[in-house]
């Protein structure tokens, strides 16, 4: 083989701002290990740059543990750590974290272990208002039917706590206790000024009384009867 045909058949590497299909971009992201976060937001490539843990790590984290808190107490549910969601033709994002239904929910696992549709709830860990992730990507997730969508801004102390209604995202409000309620997951209570105060002692303990609530026991009893 001359080397003009080695060099024709390369796979050339990801770059922030290719225009690619999801097909083009998963061989090109299969093909750079090293690479831990890319994703293909309307048919553009975007990579993460290093993260900062204060600014991004420490919130990851805390959100992970109270979403894990709620998973450990609610049957049929997954809960997802930057995994790859193939969403549409030109959509491939790759959120902070997902939950999804495991049971007749809007999303499937694919044979090669891909998230295929979208998942009830994706949270995003963003700088500013100014980023991606409340202009290009909650647009995405609002058209493919994401039910709820979760903003923590971090550089601006706000939560942006989104849900679909006839199509289009309209913005939670804290009850008169400054608690969050999710529409789409009964139970699943979020103490807002506790998690920017980093108390997540607060948090849980808020989110246990939402495990306890009327309305959370009957959404188990109907998460078990989708699996029966």
């Amino acid at each position: 083989m001359s080397q003009s045909t080695l060099t024709s058949t390369k796979i050339p590497p990801l770059e922030n701002g290719d225009k690619l299909t999801c097909i083009e971009f998963e061989r090109r992201y299969e093909q750079m290990p090293h690479v831990k976060k890319a994703e293909l937001i309307a048919g553009i490539v975007y990579m993460a740059s290093p993260l900062r843990i204060n600014q991004h790590g420490e919130p990851h984290a805390s959100i992970i543990t109270w979403l894990g808190f709620y998973k450990a107490s609610t049957p049929n549910l997954q809960l997802g750590d930057n995994c790859t969601v193939r969403l549409d033709a030109e959509n491939e994002p790759q959120p902070d974290v997902l939950l999804r239904i495991t049971v007749n929910g809007q999303s499937t696992i694919s044979e090669d272990g891909y998230v295929e549709g979208a998942p009830e709830l994706i949270v995003e860990i963003a700088a500013s208002t100014a980023s991606i992730d409340l202009h290009q990507k909650l647009k995405i997730y609002q058209n493919n039917q994401v039910q709820e969508y979760l903003v923590w801004r971090v550089y601006d102390r706000e939560i942006d706590w989104f849900r679909l209604r006839a199509g289009k995202y309209i913005k939670l409000k804290p009850n008169e206790k400054g608690i969050i309620c999710s529409e789409y997951f009964p139970g699943l209570w979020l103490a807002q000024e506790a998690l920017l105060a980093g108390d997540l002692g607060q948090v849980l303990a808020i989110l246990q009384q939402g495990l306890n609530s009327p309305e959370y026991q009957n959404f188990v009893k109907k998460l078990n009867q989708n699996y029966d």
